[in-house]
């Protein structure tokens, strides 16, 4: 009778030194794997490096040339510089404070102070961007503002003397003069309602003179009132006025044909 043993577990004739090459081999090829993901992310990361370079030198580019035609009042051209180097670096807040600067050379005060705008959104440190919008503000007349955005470009460069001389100085000129214009408006107004009200006489409506008018108008009015007139045509064609009184009516005769007052 045969007798049996444990049967060997799958792999048990391989060699160790085999087994061993084959973990090493396998090691390797993991590594390699690795190093080409981090190569991979690597390169990637470059590329974006590179894209993002050249999208900012081009940009500078652009915002050259665009200064430069704005330099010899090429206004229009250079918004079209400075918008196509926006597309490259949305976030370059002297793009938009240039802009505004063009902008109101345009006179198109609503577009300036929204450039100006998207300037200080982008950086709120820049005290130029705080200078052009308080300038397109003036231009809309918005002097109380105005005067506000020149305060904080001081607060951010208090040695600016561009600001301190000719901006805020000039916004709170025209701020007095705007309380003076409002208040001689009042005063103006206000005299001439006094002058309205002087130029209507004060009548005594219960003066002799007024009472006997009222009188002599109302006995005319009865007088009228008492005595009526009609005018009567007869058939034969004669046409005739009579004077009809209350009291008494006249009767017409058979020969009446139209009666009409």
């Amino acid at each position: 009778m045969a007798s049996f043993g444990w049967k060997r577990k799958i792999g048990e004739k391989v060699s160790k030194a085999t087994s061993q090459q084959f973990e090493a081999e396998a090691a390797d090829d993991k590594d390699l794997g690795d190093d080409d993901d981090a190569n991979w992310v690597l390169a990637a990361k470059r590329r974006k490096e590179v894209l993002l370079e050249d999208c900012i030198r081009k940009s500078k580019e652009l915002k050259d040339e665009g200064a430069n035609l704005a330099e010899n009042r090429r206004y229009r051209e250079a918004l079209v510089k400075w918008d196509e180097a926006l597309q490259l670096t949305p976030e370059d807040a002297t793009l938009y404070e240039m802009k505004s600067q063009v902008l109101m050379s345009l006179h198109e005060m609503f577009p300036a102070v929204h450039a100006a705008e998207m300037a200080i959104q982008r950086n709120p440190r820049s005290w130029d961007a705080w200078q052009t919008l308080g300038r397109a503000q003036l231009g809309l007349g918005e002097i109380a503002l105005a005067i506000r955005s020149f305060q904080v470009s001081l607060h951010i460069f208090p040695m600016n003397p561009e600001v301190w001389k000719e901006d805020l100085s000039w916004a709170r000129k025209l701020q007095e003069q705007q309380k003076a214009t409002k208040t001689e408006s009042v005063q103006a107004l206000a005299k001439g309602k006094e002058l309205v009200q002087e130029s209507i006489p004060d009548y005594d409506f219960e003066s002799d003179e007024i009472v006997a008018v009222c009188a002599a108008i109302a006995e005319k009015e009865k007088a009228l009132s008492a005595a009526k007139t009609m005018v009567i045509v007869s058939a034969s064609g004669t046409v005739e006025t009579v004077t009809e009184q209350d009291n008494c009516p006249a009767t017409p005769d058979e020969t009446l044909f139209i009666r009409a007052r």
